[in-house]
């Protein structure tokens, strides 16, 4: 990330200033008073709007796609023809005044007191989107002719358990990596609690790059580094693309299991056999464990034209936080206690949901090793007339308990690749909080 200093210079894209509200000292920042002028989070989605022309009716969406489908002669032809930008030129400060306005409160307070992390996944999907078309803002130009979406949830690292709902909150962030017609965008989320600043994530974000009317990759703005802070900024994302890659070629969807893995699985495999009896098919749970079968929670949700995004299909944000939620529960029936967020990695979006669209989650406890759950939600649309499904997203999420929690044990093959998926994904998450 940028330091403070270079992030102050985007005060250029923030607009109108907090109301005070009523609250404890502690929580409320000095900046944040009456008249100072920023970027509030519930205005992002607002200029969003403003910058691709969409339409805040959903009657009015079908003339809004067609007048949108005339920007594609505005589309560069190759990265060649756009001018190059710099880290600062996306650099963008917005704030969530939870302590200076308390109204805003409610949208945010779960019954813990304490905030919705599933509100925060949709703020920072929006606050992404935002931050790459300031990449790519073309100032001769009324509207963008880029459809900029999420591609991937590269990873949130969460720096601190507690996000005190009486406390206002900021958000920083920037492009840091570009290619042809994708972007990485970096964000930290910081807290104003006891007089301070204090670190909440670490946010990574990749969209990508379409045309007006969604339907093929267009071209953006190349990304031209500025000192030694950012270039070592640029090279991690360039570290970033080579790790996606390399895991996307190792998956168990592709490949089979390492000669280490394929150990564990059978292993796990014989402490699950009746001794008693000379059979392949007789299994036993061992003891201080759960088969996975029983460790699974499902939802099911009706895609409203509420929950649009800009470009009138179901907004990124929405799904992020119904699977977080599913999860979360699952995790907390599965444990028996209330588990707390670590790490959020891997959330890969494959394709787009329509407005009224079914929308099945299956959440699946797959792995958990001493304080932690590892769990994998799974995301698809049901055709009604059909019947046919279609995954749509797959979401990984690290949580820590205050005790010790039962292993999960596979029965099938599948499960099995399921187990290992997961503890891939919490050995790395691991691996990374050192």
């Amino acid at each position: 990330m940028l330091s403070p200093r270079v992030l102050k210079s985007a005060s250029s894209l923030m607009c109108r200033g907090f109301s005070m509200g009523h609250m404890c000292r502690q929580g409320k920042a000095p900046e944040m008073a009456e008249g100072n002028a920023f970027l509030l989070v519930s205005n992002v989605r607002n200029r969003l709007r403003e910058i691709v022309g969409a339409s805040t009716n959903w009657k009015d969406h079908k003339q809004a796609l067609t007048e949108r489908a005339s920007l594609s002669q505005y589309l560069a032809q190759s990265q060649d023809e756009l001018p190059a930008k710099t880290m600062k030129d996306s650099a963008i400060e917005a704030h969530l005044p939870l302590g200076t306005q308390p109204t805003l409160r409610e949208k945010y307070l779960n019954y813990h007191n304490s905030v919705r992390f599933g509100r925060i996944l949709e703020d920072l999907d929006s606050l992404a989107v935002l931050i790459c078309y300031s990449h790519t803002w073309n100032k001769e130009l009324k509207r963008s002719p880029l459809s900029i979406v999420t591609a991937l949830v590269d990873k949130i690292d969460m720096r601190k358990n507690i996000i005190y709902p009486d406390c206002d909150i900021k958000f920083t962030g920037h492009v840091t990596w570009v290619g042809k017609t994708s972007i990485e965008a970096k964000m930290h989320m910081s807290q104003y609690h006891n007089g301070a600043y204090t670190d909440v994530l670490d946010a990574t974000f990749v969209m990508v790059a379409r045309d007006p009317e969604n339907k093929r990759a267009a071209f953006i703005n190349p990304l031209i580094p500025e000192g030694p802070e950012e270039e070592a900024i640029f090279q991690q994302g360039e570290i970033n693309k080579k790790r996606r890659v390399e895991l996307s070629t190792a998956s168990l969807l592709k490949v089979a299991p390492t000669a280490e893995e394929r150990t564990l699985v059978h292993n796990l495999f014989l402490n699950t056999l009746d001794s008693r009896t000379v059979s392949f098919r007789s299994r036993i749970l061992p003891p201080n464990s759960l088969w996975m079968e029983d460790a699974k929670m499902k939802g099911l949700e009706i895609c409203h034209p509420q929950e649009r995004n800009i470009f009138n299909r179901i907004f990124g944000g929405f799904l992020m936080r119904k699977a977080y939620e599913l999860g979360w529960a699952n995790a907390c029936a599965f444990a028996g206690c209330r588990p707390t967020l670590v790490a959020v990695d891997d959330i890969l979006f494959r394709k787009p949901v329509e407005i009224g669209s079914l929308l099945l989650l299956s959440s699946q406890v797959c792995y958990t090793e001493g304080m932690h759950v590892q769990v994998r939600v799974h995301t698809e649309v049901l055709d009604p007339l059909t019947r046919q499904h279609s995954t749509t997203n797959v979401f990984h999420f690290t949580f820590h308990v205050e005790k010790e929690v039962p292993s999960v044990v596979p029965q099938s093959y599948g499960e099995s690749m399921l187990y290992l998926d997961g503890k891939r994904h919490f050995d790395e998450t691991m691996r990374t909080q050192i």
